[in-house]
């Protein structure tokens, strides 16, 4: 399989320092927008990397589902591998690509637990079957076969009928950027990348950098 000459060249649009907004978070907001206008293909799915204790990376897909002052929100099981891994290190990093605005977002900041009633709120909103669902799976951990999830799902159902509370072990992390990067495809490679960086005064300096 010859993968040297799969490429794309980019040249939709143009992205400089004068037309970002000063706030990288509202500039966040001014993309996501555009992208859900777009009609993107998930729009609010960003890539998330830990790393354990034990200095070990990992990363997988999880959905955006709030964009506020503060920063980013997302939702899991506490217990998972990406839960452990924030509870031993809670610098994380955020990616989102849109490939149909050749354009992509990268993050790095800290995970904190949201405060449980902002969970509780959230939780309440989901579809039954999946608030069913955050009880039945133990996320990351080991299980015998498929049948015994679903064994699981239908006790809690008939325990829960009608009103399913959000289990201890799941809830809401914000993410607290103190790094946000910009960046936007250009023709023969040389792409537009705008950054943000955190001061120690919490003022966000920006800067053009090298494709």
């Amino acid at each position: 399989m010859d993968l040297h000459n799969i490429r794309e060249e980019y040249s939709k649009q143009e992205l400089s320092e004068k037309h970002c907004a000063d706030n990288p978070l509202t500039q966040l907001e001014q993309w996501l927008n555009e992208a859900m206008q777009a009609q993107v293909n998930e729009p609010t799915a960003m890539n998330l990397a830990t790393v354990d204790a034990d200095g070990k990376p990992s990363s997988r897909i999880v959905l955006l589902k709030e964009l506020n002052a503060q920063g980013l929100v997302f939702f899991t099981n506490y217990h998972s591998h990406k839960g452990n891994a924030i509870r031993g290190n809670p610098c994380v990093a955020l990616n989102f690509f849109w490939p149909e605005l050749e354009r992509q977002i990268r993050i790095e900041g800290c995970a904190e637990k949201l405060p449980a009633p902002q969970s509780d709120d959230y939780f309440a909103s989901r579809p039954y079957t999946s608030r069913i669902g955050a009880w039945a799976s133990e996320q990351s951990a080991v299980i015998s076969s498929k049948n015994s999830l679903l064994r699981k799902a239908a006790l809690i159902a008939a325990k829960h009928p009608l009103q399913v509370p959000r289990p201890p072990h799941w809830g809401g992390y914000l993410i607290k950027p103190r790094l946000i990067e910009f960046w936007q495809g250009r023709p023969s490679r040389l792409h537009d990348r705008i950054r943000y960086l955190l001061q120690d005064n919490g003022i966000w300096r920006k800067d053009r950098l090298a494709p």
